[in-house]
């Protein structure tokens, strides 16, 4: 079963302590996850995230069927990047790589890289092509136009 990488950067106007405390916390999710996906986060959650926190969460990612989906906070480099990996979950394997890079003009640019793999078998490659892709697609969308409302861009022209 092959493996797939998303990748999507994003640039914003905020300090990369701004930048840092808003994704880091888990807390912030459901505020930049479509609603149409009714993800709750089933987790207490500590003040900051630290590698080997585990978050629990439900999702309905497809026909609205609900399920848990755990992830484990593997790696944290504070201000400059954190990782998440599925531990239960719609995946075969999902791994999560959030990259914070201070533009130092006001910026921050952030990339996420999520390399994944579905569980389906020969099943997985048409799945993907007809359903997944897209879905990852139309959640990123989403997640690109909450963070541009959260952290809009500054115009920059003079009047």
């Amino acid at each position: 079963m092959p493996v797939h990488t998303l990748e999507r950067s994003q640039t914003i106007t905020a300090s990369l302590t701004e930048a840092w405390a808003f994704f880091s916390s888990p807390r912030n999710l459901e505020r930049i996850t479509p609603r149409a996906l009714d993800f709750k986060i089933l987790s207490e959650l500590p003040e900051r995230m630290y590698p080997g926190m585990m978050i629990r969460y439900r999702v309905r990612p497809l026909l609205g069927i609900p399920m848990t989906w755990v992830t484990e906070i593997t790696h944290v480099d504070e201000g400059r990047m954190f990782v998440d990996e599925q531990r239960v979950g719609p995946y075969r394997m999902w791994r999560h790589e959030h990259h914070f890079r201070d533009l130092g003009d006001g910026r921050i640019e952030l990339v996420d890289r999520i390399t994944y793999q579905l569980p389906w078998g020969w099943l997985s490659e048409p799945a993907h092509v007809l359903v997944v892709r897209g879905q990852l697609d139309t959640i990123f969308n989403y997640r690109n136009e909450a963070v541009e409302k959260l952290f809009p861009t500054r115009n920059n022209s003079r009047a």
